[in-house]
């Protein structure tokens, strides 16, 4: 017999659907419930690789997690990347397919559907329940008829849908009543509750508008009131969590400033997620060269479009100033696309990423780059080769990541590697006493003894014994989530409505 269902749909997107959903996975899981996630199309540059080399969206790997699962390619079967030129990468069931302009989606979707289909029944067949995800709202009424991702996907399985509003963003009430006047009338049968998300003050203050509320909606209750929960420090999917970020300390602020570059085409930002954990070191992500100031560090991070990132580097005046940090002794670290920024050159001799063509690099790295169709998505375990300055007190550390990319990185003849690969390839350059670095292995700083060694060469006299790793301090915040969302959530109703 198939699994059951139960849907999480939001008023609009960033409402929190996808904590929401995690929270649901983890108190079914400890309730002894085979629990999967599942979430039809996502649209993010924040992925995750599976045990299989296939490639997810990092809310569905993060679910995996609260279920206590390994995060599988059936969990997020249509993944949507976008590219330079209005173009979109479509990843489907954790492989890149084809990469389609605006004008092209149609063609697409009936095998987009029935890949969602096939990830969702073999789902339904290996567990319990299966906690569904939604995408932005499912009243978007000029894509509705085309969408596979929201009602479609209730339809299908019948699945009870759960409608979740952000009061933080304002009028919640109205976005309710509205999502659910736009619903055609056998959707509106499949809501059978609404979640009221990130409310600030004494809920007993909304007790009149769940009411009228609830008669507006004849008979809807509101299964939960959750609080808005500060320092959660799970990764962050969407780019738009961003856009809140501490400013470039003043002189005498004590602790560690590692400046970000929010580069057009970001992806794979929560590399910087262990460090933002760490006490007494400050990340923020930096757009223009004016906030740039002088970081003790320069992170360059992953990029779904090198070449196009390159030349906005240059356009912004980035180039320079990152030379002149580098020149002035600060760390500068590239990562995968990072990796590729920091070299010589990129060349793009068949225009994987649009159009074919050479770029020069930041020069700062002894390493050429040329870009390719084939995209490696693989998990890694590297070891440290050793090197100059805290990479030969790093020597033989073991460092679990993943490699997201398109491309090959070719250093110069007698370029020492960083990282020796587990099977047996080097990885990584660096210069200037190994201040200068660049890896494609996303996930390095989760390592909490090479993290911590790399903080403490930042930072004369801070300790470099080893912290946490990202996966326990993942856990804490995932424990934590649950157990709010347990507290302010009617979940003997939740219970009821998905037949646990």
């Amino acid at each position: 017999m198939p699994a059951r269902t139960v849907m999480i749909q939001g008023t609009s997107s960033a409402v929190g659907k996808s904590l929401i959903a995690t929270a649901l996975c983890r108190i079914f899981r400890q309730e002894g419930i085979s629990v999967a996630p599942f979430k039809a199309q996502n649209l993010s540059l924040n992925s995750a690789v599976t045990l299989d080399g296939r490639e997810i969206g990092r809310s569905q790997a993060l679910q995996a997690q609260a279920c206590r699962v390994e995060p599988s390619a059936d969990m997020n079967p249509v993944l949507l990347k976008p590219e330079a030129g209005q173009r979109t990468q479509i990843v489907l069931q954790g492989r890149a397919w084809k990469s389609v302009g605006p004008g092209e989606w149609d063609d697409c979707r009936p095998q987009l559907w029935t890949a969602v289909v096939e990830s969702l029944e073999r789902l339904r067949a290996r567990h319990d329940l299966v906690v569904i995800e939604g995408a932005g709202s499912p009243v978007e009424i000029n894509l509705k008829e085309k969408e596979i991702v929201n009602m479609r996907v209730a339809r299908h399985c019948g699945s009870p849908v759960l409608l979740v509003a952000s009061i933080e963003l304002g009028g919640a009430f109205a976005a309710l009543v509205g999502t659910l006047a736009l619903l055609e009338p056998e959707e509106r049968t499949l809501v059978k509750g609404f979640l009221m998300n990130r409310f600030h003050g004494d809920p007993a203050l909304l007790a009149p508008g769940l009411s009228m509320l609830e008669e507006r909606t004849h008979g809807i209750p509101t299964l939960g009131v959750i609080p808005f929960i500060e320092e959660l420090r799970l990764p962050e999917e969407d780019v738009a969590g961003l856009q809140h970020t501490a400013p470039a300390p003043t002189d005498g602020q004590a602790g560690i400033d590692i400046a970000v570059l929010k580069l057009p085409h970001i992806s794979n930002f929560d590399d910087c997620d262990a460090l933002r954990a760490e006490p007494g070191v400050r990340v923020r992500f930096v757009s223009s060269v004016s906030d740039l100031g002088a970081p003790d560090a320069l992170i360059i991070p992953g990029s779904k479009a090198t070449v196009a990132d390159l030349v906005w580097l240059g356009s912004r005046g980035f180039s320079p100033a990152v030379r002149e940090l580098a020149d002035r002794g600060a760390a500068v670290v590239g990562i995968c696309a990072g990796y590729q920024i920091l070299g010589l050159t990129v060349r793009d001799p068949r225009g994987s990423e649009g159009v074919a063509g050479q770029q020069k690099g930041l020069g700062l790295l002894p390493v050429e780059t040329e870009l390719s169709a084939d995209k490696i998505t693989r998990r890694a375990r590297a070891t440290v080769s050793g090197g100059e300055g805290f990479w030969a007190a790093c020597a033989g550390v073991d460092v679990d990541g993943y490699e997201i990319h398109r491309g090959h990185t070719t250093p110069a003849a007698g370029a020492p590697p960083l990282f020796t690969l587990d099977d047996g390839n080097p990885d990584g350059a660096a210069t200037r006493g190994g201040r200068v670095w660049g890896t494609y292995l996303h996930g390095v700083f989760d390592a909490p003894a090479f993290r911590r060694a790399w903080l403490a060469s930042l930072s004369p006299g801070r300790s470099a014994l080893p912290g946490e790793s990202m996966h326990d301090l993942t856990e804490k915040g995932i424990e934590r989530l649950a157990e709010i969302v347990a507290a302010h959530a009617d979940l003997r109703r939740i219970r009821s409505i998905v037949g646990s």
